[in-house]
């Protein structure tokens, strides 16, 4: 059994923002944080809540399991 520290929680929220063509500060304001809140989301400083991470796979159109996932 793997112990859940070595999981590090990960997410494809900069490349999916990139297809939808739209900025960090478009999509907070669309899920109603800062620009510095997804700035931090992406590049691993910050883990969302699971009501935020919901609002932004609603945002930009994508499944949980399309945007975040665990890596070791």
């Amino acid at each position: 059994m793997r112990e859940m520290d070595e999981l590090v929680f990960q997410n494809r929220l900069r490349v999916a923002r990139a297809e939808k063509r739209i900025s960090q500060g478009e999509l907070a304001e669309m899920v109603g944080v800062s620009r510095q809140t997804i700035s931090s989301i992406e590049n691993n400083q910050f883990c969302p809540s699971a009501r935020l991470a919901l609002l932004l796979c609603i945002a930009l159109d994508k499944r949980f399991e399309e945007l975040f996932f665990f890596e070791e």
